[in-house]
């Protein structure tokens, strides 16, 4: 059996565990999440504002007693999660859907 040249076993592992695909995966995951942060930040909140207790959605604050809740950030974090948990879902749907007609 001739043995196979690192390059060719380096190939092989790229092609086998679909390294490529899951790089290409990550790096639009991580440009969508900075969209959507984005998004929630620099355009939902700041129509949500006048309805919140602050100037700004960031300084929007609950206190009780001595204790300080700053939701403002926290319902920031919420609205970016769903949102990309939707789009993760519908994502992951038509990869399901697509593979299963082959």
């Amino acid at each position: 059996m001739a043995k196979k040249s690192f390059l060719t076993e380096f190939l092989q592992f790229l092609k086998e565990y679909r390294v490529v695909s899951l790089t290409v995966a990550f790096i639009m995951g991580e440009a969508s999440t900075s969209l959507v942060s984005s998004l929630v930040k620099d355009v939902l909140l700041p129509i949500a504002a006048p309805l919140m207790s602050a100037e700004t959605w960031k300084e929007a604050v609950f206190h009780i007693g001595p204790i300080t809740i700053s939701y403002g950030s926290f319902l920031a974090d919420i609205i970016n999660f769903l949102i990309l948990a939707i789009i993760i879902f519908v994502v992951a749907k038509k990869i399901i859907k697509l593979g299963g007609k082959k």
